[in-house]
C-alpha cells in the first residue's frame, strides 16, 4: 500500500520516527516527510540515513499554516507529535493542550483538506482513566479524533487511532535511565515494586500502527494485546542481564500521577471492542445528542465487564521479561558484556 507513496510522520524525529524510517526506507515508498520543531535532531537524522527519500520540514502541529505546507502532496499520515512527559505536562497543562489537542485538530483538518487519504493517530494507555494532565490532553485528543471522525462521509479521507503502553526504550522511558544508574554505581531508584505497566518494543509499536492503517475505520481505536510486568521484575530482569543481581535498588515511592496499574482499554471500550486476535478494534461512538441513550437507556452486561489493564493481561516472570529485553538491540550487546548507554533514548 505504500508502493510509490508520501508519507509524512509529525514529531518524525522521535523514537517512533525513527523505527518506522528503518522499517521503510528500503521499501518502494516514495517519499517519507519528517515534520518536527527540532532542526538539530532532523539533521542528526538527515547524516544518519543519507536517503533522497527522507524529506524534513521545521514546522509545529501548533501552527496550523507549517502543517499545511508540509501536507501538501501527502498519501498517508503518521501523527506522532506530542508532549508526552507526565511531569512537564502537569506543570504547563495548557502546554499540553496545544500540542496535543489544538495540535490533532491541525493536523486533521489539514489532512481533510488536503484529501490524504489516511491518517492514524498515536495515543497512549495513560488516556484511559486519566489522573494527569498529560494523560488528559491524549484523552481530549482522542475524542477530537472520533468527533472529526463522525463528519467524513463526503470525503477521502479515513482518522483512526492507536493506543498502547510504554515502549521499552523510548526516549525518557524507565529502561535506559536504570541502565545508566547501573553504570554509573549509583543505585536503581524504583517508585513501587508491585506498580505494573504493559511492555511493547518500538517494533510492536509500528506493527500496531500499521495495522491500523490497513485496517481502520473512521473513528476506530487499536489496541495491541500486550504483555506486562511489575517494576520488580523489570529490575531484576536488567540487572540479571547485565550480571548484576545485587546491585542496590532504591524505592523512592510512588510519584504524583501515577497508577499502580495501566488501562488500555476502559470497561465501556471493552463492552464494544472487537476482538481481532493480536489487536482490540474499538469502533467509534456515533450516537448522536440523543441523551436519552444516556439517562433512561442501560445495559445489564455492562456492570460485569472488566477493562483491560496491565494487571489482568499476561504478566511476566523475569525469564519472560529478560526474553523481550533481548529483543532490544543495546540490551544483546549489555549482556555480552558490552556495557553501553543507550544514545538518543
Amino acid at each position: 500500500m505504500f508502493d510509490k507513496k508520501t508519507l509524512l510522520i509529525t514529531g518524525g524525529t522521535g523514537s517512533f520516527g525513527n523505527a518506522v524510517l528503518k522499517r521503510f526506507l528500503k521499501t518502494d515508498i516514495k517519499e517519507i516527510r519528517v515534520f518536527s520543531r527540532d532542526e538539530k535532531k532532523q539533521d542528526d537524522m538527515r547524516k544518519l540515513y543519507n536517503s533522497d527519500k527522507l524529506k524534513f520540514y521545521i514546522g509545529d502541529v501548533r501552527d496550523a499554516q507549517s502543517i499545511s505546507n508540509a501536507m501538501r502532496g501527502v498519501d498517508f499520515v503518521f501523527h506522532a507529535a506530542a508532549l508526552k512527559q507526565v511531569p512537564s505536562c502537569e506543570f504547563y497543562p495548557l502546554e499540553a493542550v496545544k500540542t496535543n489537542v489544538i495540535g490533532t485538530e491541525n493536523v486533521l483538518e489539514s489532512a481533510i483538506h488536503h484529501q490524504v487519504s489516511r491518517v492514524v493517530c498515536l495515543s497512549t494507555d495513560k488516556a484511559v482513566y486519566p489522573i494527569n494532565a498529560m494523560g488528559i490532553s491524549k484523552a481530549m485528543m482522542e475524542k477530537v479524533i472520533v468527533a472529526k471522525s463522525r463528519n467524513l462521509e463526503q470525503t477521502n479521507t479515513t482518522i483512526c487511532c492507536t493506543r498502547y503502553g510504554n515502549v521499552m526504550a523510548s526516549r525518557g522511558s524507565v529502561i535506559p535511565l536504570f541502565i545508566r544508574q547501573v553504570v554509573n554505581n549509583a543505585p536503581i531508584t524504583i517508585t513501587n515494586p508491585e506498580m505494573t505497566r504493559f511492555m511493547m518494543t518500538l517494533d510492536d509499536a509500528v506493527d500496531l500502527v500499521l495495522y491500523a492503517f490497513q485496517n481502520g475505520n473512521n473513528g476506530d481505536t487499536f489496541v495491541q494485546k500486550a504483555p506486562a510486568a511489575t517494576i520488580d521484575v523489570l529490575v531484576r530482569a536488567i540487572l540479571e542481564l547485565m550480571n548484576k543481581k545485587d546491585h542496590d535498588v532504591r524505592i523512592i515511592g510512588t510519584r504524583h500521577g501515577e497508577k499502580q496499574a495501566e488501562a488500555l482499554c476502559s470497561r465501556e471500550e471493552m463492552f464494544v471492542a472487537r476482538d481481532e486476535g493480536g489487536y482490540y478494534r474499538v469502533p467509534a461512538d456515533n450516537r448522536d445528542l440523543n441523551y436519552s441513550k444516556y439517562f433512561e437507556n442501560g445495559d445489564k452486561e455492562l456492570s460485569v465487564i472488566e477493562d483491560y489493564n496491565s494487571n489482568n493481561t499476561v504478566i511476566l516472570d523475569v525469564e519472560g521479561m529478560k526474553k523481550l529485553l533481548m529483543k532490544l538491540d543495546f540490551m544483546k550487546e549489555i549482556s555480552e558484556g558490552n556495557w553501553v548507554i543507550p544514545e538518543g533514548v
